[in-house]
């Protein structure tokens, strides 16, 4: 539940986490005249993850990155369950149905390139 601008009310289920690299988590494109960088609030974010969880992080870098970014990822201690490359640039869409007791089970966070995290809340709530 959209509880305010980018404030998620989430139940205590388990979650599937999916989320773009450059741009959302690291600067965008750094890595091609330097080094990553975590966006503010990114690292902590992805590190506040319960084990239990699933991440995917998806990137439209080329395969020929593989190698360093998922290096940045274990030298940072991120860990995530499946990452995919090359993906396409335009709109990612998912579609998800919602579960009949009521629980919304997509949500979409679109925060503006290079951003960062430090603005994205997530409550737990034990009655979704």
């Amino acid at each position: 539940m959209l509880l305010k601008e980018n404030t998620l009310k989430l139940s205590t289920l388990n979650k599937t986490w999916i989320f773009d690299f450059d741009g959302t988590l690291v600067v965008h494109n750094g890595y091609k005249t330097g080094e990553d960088r975590f966006l503010d609030g990114a690292k902590e974010f992805l590190q506040s993850i319960p084990e239990d969880d699933f991440v995917i992080i998806m990137t439209a870098r080329e395969t020929a990155a593989k190698d360093k970014t998922e290096k940045f990822l274990k030298e940072n201690n991120i860990r995530y369950d499946r990452i995919l490359f090359e993906m396409p640039m335009g709109e990612r869409i998912l579609i998800n149905d919602n579960k009949p007791s009521g629980l919304k089970c997509a949500y979409a966070l679109c925060p503006n390139r290079n951003e960062g995290f430090n603005n994205i809340n997530i409550e737990l709530d034990e009655n979704l």
